[in-house]
């Protein structure tokens, strides 16, 4: 049986409020999160996504409380990530009404992380977000990493030398749910998602894959389930009016996808 494809708004928010830029510079008002988030509840989003961008300076009450708010309006699958350290950090989330919680930073610190967090409260529970970029070449002239792809943190400004795909094999070995792909590259640019890079994780990885980063047109959703992805994710196409969800499942089902 296929499963249908998912269309996921993803909420960037920062200090109570959805911003968005171009590869996580420049950020701009983008709207209320809670309010945000129960439109496309109601325009036919199959989940959500929030990342607090800010969450590893920040206060973290601010988060809990939009979770909170918007757990009450919205009744789709709602994902948190940002600034999330320990087991105790996804319970406190959960109670507050997530229903998956996004990791990232911490998991590359620390890798055990993902396992105690799925032995914990089960794999679904656990999405990994992996901030991958092409890596510059190495002085030889070939790759820095066996695929080319590079795990990043800090927004996509700093490399780790860890193979992305590896890292996706890895998290899906320790008890990751979903790995949420987001190309560092193509973010925010809206010239279309890296369909090589979702096709070199796919290869590896028999979980769930997001794909994120580079929407910007309805020709852009469908080759990325093509690739391999089983949802897109997508942020400023939506926050600023330029796509509908319900246009974006009209193009995945034109294109022989099931949607919702």
């Amino acid at each position: 049986m296929t499963l249908a494809v998912r269309v996921i708004p993803c909420l960037d928010v920062d200090n109570g409020r959805v911003v968005k830029g171009v590869n996580f510079q420049n950020l701009r008002d983008a709207g209320d999160p809670v309010e945000m988030a129960k439109v496309y509840g109601e325009e036919g989003a199959d989940e959500l996504t929030f990342l607090d961008i800010t969450a590893s300076s920040g206060d973290r009450e601010t988060t809990y409380d939009v979770v909170r708010r918007t757990a009450e309006q919205v009744f789709i699958p709602l994902t948190v990530g940002g600034g999330v350290r320990t087991p105790e950090d996804v319970d406190k989330l959960l109670r507050a009404g997530a229903d998956k919680v996004g990791v990232n930073t911490a998991a590359i610190a620390r890798p055990e992380l993902i396992r105690e967090i799925s032995e914990r409260f089960g794999s679904q529970v656990l999405v990994l977000s992996v901030d991958a970029r092409r890596c510059a070449p190495a002085p030889d002239g070939g790759p820095v990493t066996p695929s080319g792809y590079e795990v990043t943190t800090h927004g996509g400004r700093r490399g780790t030398g860890i193979d992305a795909v590896e890292w996706a094999h890895r998290a899906a070995e320790l008890g990751a749910g979903e790995i949420l792909l987001n190309s560092m590259d193509a973010d925010g640019t809206k010239d279309g998602y890296d369909t090589a890079m979702i096709e070199a994780v796919r290869k590896h990885v028999t979980i769930p894959v997001i794909a994120s980063g580079g929407a910007g047109e309805l020709a852009d959703f469908p080759p990325a389930i093509a690739a391999g992805a089983d949802a897109v994710l997508a942020a400023s196409v939506f926050h600023f009016g330029d796509l509908r969800i319900g246009q974006v499942k009209d193009a995945l089902r034109e294109a022989g996808h099931p949607v919702r």
